[in-house]
């Protein structure tokens, strides 16, 4: 494992011994696939990671006006990962869907005629998606794991690739873009990988809040003159927390350690499951209010008001109707 210019470059083995370790408070729903397209292997030398790695950085900063590079995870040629952004961040990279995602670029053009993409980038590809899988507890299915290319490139609408897309991750990136293509190529792969589909139930008894400060101080107990616990960066503001205990005002975090956070800076929300084919989204709570966006079957969300049959999505003025919602807790 290397460090420099503030990324770590690892193995597919040193990287599952780093995730493993890694404490991330917000709730993941997806797992995104992207490809650089540009720079892509003729600007790969074998020995600068670090340098393209920064180059991207410096891009998305300087160029786009984002804080930080725009992925989690940068997959090279030679299947090593360079880390991205920090992972309580949320992406930049699908607009409108990034809020519960964590996004992987794999280094390359993986449109036809293009790069072929080489054997050690795909074992790496494969095992690094499931190890988020497996973390993350989500299913390998076209809901757990997304392609760009299912999402309208200027309103985030997903339409499985058939409007204004982007080909990310590629028009022959692991036999093609489509969902068709992801399952019949893609999805085995990375199924085999974790030994299942990751299909399991949700515990009925877990809450869950949005984070609406700034930035929200993780602490080692139920109380400010607690210490903050210094292997978890702060959560930043719309952050879907998963909620274990309650004692005096402070949310506990994590299952297995006292990691604890003020609620005074969050909101309860409430997961749920779309069960309409596609479910109109609203900017009131009404059908006389425009409609802004669709979402498809099976699409998860966290709903933090209601207002008669109509759900408001957290800390956005989105609505949808309660009837096509089956809520978890």
């Amino acid at each position: 494992m290397e460090s420099k210019y503030g990324f770590l470059k690892m193995d597919i083995q040193e990287f599952e011994s780093w995730l493993s370790a890694q404490r991330v408070a917000r709730t993941i729903l997806t797992v995104q696939q992207h490809h650089t397209w540009v720079p892509n292997y003729s600007h790969f030398s074998g020995s600068n990671h670090f340098e393209r790695q920064q180059a991207m950085k410096n891009h998305h900063v300087g160029s786009n006006g984002w804080s930080d590079i725009g992925q989690h995870f940068t997959v090279f040629p030679d299947g090593m990962i360079l880390t991205g952004r920090s992972l309580e961040a949320t992406p930049a990279c699908i607009f409108g869907n990034n809020q519960h995602s964590i996004c992987f670029e794999h280094f390359g053009n993986f449109d036809t005629g293009g790069d072929q993409m080489r054997q050690e980038q795909l074992l790496t590809i494969v095992k690094a998606t499931a190890l988020i899988c497996s973390k993350f507890n989500l299913p390998v299915n076209q809901f757990g794991i997304v392609y760009h290319h299912w999402f309208d490139l200027s309103t985030g609408k997903r339409n499985n690739g058939t409007g204004t897309n982007k080909s990310c991750p590629g028009t022959n990136f692991f036999g093609g873009n489509k969902v068709e293509d992801f399952l019949q190529h893609f999805a085995p792969l990375v199924a085999a990988e974790v030994g299942g589909s990751m299909v399991t139930d949700i515990p009925k008894d877990l809450g869950y809040a949005v984070v609406t400060a700034n930035r929200l101080n993780v602490r080692v107990g139920a109380s400010s003159t607690f210490g903050k616990a210094n292997d978890r960066l702060p959560v930043e503001r719309g952050a879907v927390l998963r909620i274990y205990e309650e004692s005096n005002g402070w949310l506990k975090i994590s299952k297995s350690q006292s990691h604890w956070v003020y609620g005074r800076y969050t909101e309860s929300v409430r997961r749920a499951t779309i069960n309409a084919s596609v479910l109109n989204v609203r900017s009131g709570p009404g059908t006389q209010f425009s409609v802004v966006g669709t979402l498809p079957k099976s699409e998860e969300v966290f709903i933090i008001a209601e207002e008669g049959d109509w759900c408001r999505l957290a800390l956005e003025e989105k609505w949808l109707s309660k009837s096509y919602l089956d809520f978890v807790n």
